[in-house]
């Protein structure tokens, strides 16, 4: 085993605990797939919670043990794009529970690195489907994901119907809503991941506000649950001026809501409505719910 080698399941490992995954197949993909492969020449600019203010730094030199780090690295930081922190990343792919010969859509794929621990994690008998607006990183993707045949890199803003199901999605951009063509796209029992947040005042490329997982029930309807804070890069073409600043509202109003479901059945705004929108709804427990569960 090479040094970048013992350095990588080393890191793996560091993200298992830090993070807490209890996927193996996914802990066993970050220690295989090479994470430098999916990022320029070094040395690297990155940027750590400690950096959140100020700009990113660079590592001392391009070595290749200098990529496994739990924070985040440049891809372009003329644009604050990042290969985001793996800590996160891999939560949020831990949280969709993946297993050999799962279908996957993965958008925001950027240059691929996540697409591919993925990929790895669900195997050849799998599929992913990586969707990125940014026609360079789409190609880079494409590029770097070559030895994965089972993945399809496809350029476009994710708002088209899809003619397959997936078993899991995962978000990698802040979102002000979900649309209802994933919900549609999931099958019984399959999991989206996504960051709902506003914008920044001052900013138009981050976003912060909650990771939240939805989950299609047997009978068709949706449940949710809050994962946590979250600060990311802001999707393009994914997001509501008008949605955006009732969730600014939302998350001043009640910042770590109760979330129990995402209603899809037309309804009145009402006293469990986190944030009511046109055709779906993210909603709380009722006080007498929260008694029954406490």
């Amino acid at each position: 085993m090479s040094d970048v080698d013992a350095q990588r399941r080393f890191f793996a490992e560091e993200i298992e605990a830090v993070a807490n995954v209890t996927t193996k197949a996914l802990v066993d993909a970050i220690a295989a797939v090479p994470r430098e492969a999916f990022l320029g020449k070094g040395p690297w600019m990155i940027r750590t919670e400690s950096d959140l203010m100020g700009p990113p730094r660079q590592t001392p030199d391009d070595d290749p043990k200098r990529t496994y780090h739990n924070y985040a690295i440049a891809i372009d930081p003329s644009r604050q794009l990042f290969n985001g922190a793996p800590s996160l990343l891999a939560s949020s792919i831990d949280k969709l529970a993946l297993a050999d010969g799962n279908r996957v859509l993965h958008i925001g794929t950027g240059t691929g690195y996540y697409t591919a621990l993925i990929a790895h994690t669900v195997g050849r008998s799998g599929r992913v489907v990586g969707i990125e607006i940014d026609e360079g990183l789409a190609r880079a993707a494409r590029t770097n994901l070559a030895g994965f045949p089972w993945v399809d890199v496809r350029q476009g803003d994710a708002t088209e119907a899809f003619d397959e199901r997936f078993d899991a999605m995962l978000v990698n951009a802040g979102v002000t809503h979900p649309r209802a063509t994933w919900l549609d796209a999931l099958v019984d029992g399959g999991r989206l991941c996504l960051p709902l947040t506003a914008a920044f005042t001052g900013s138009a490329t981050i976003g912060k506000g909650l990771q939240v997982l939805v989950e299609k029930r047997a009978d068709g309807s949706f449940g949710a649950r809050l994962l946590g804070f979250v600060a990311i890069y802001s999707g393009v073409g994914l997001r509501d001026d008008d949605l955006n600043a009732r969730l600014q509202a939302a998350l001043q109003r009640a910042p770590m809501p109760r979330l129990s479901s995402l209603r899809r059945d037309p309804h009145d705004s009402e006293s469990t409505c986190w944030l009511h929108g046109d055709g779906w709804c993210f909603s709380e427990l009722k006080n007498e719910e929260r008694r029954t569960k406490n």
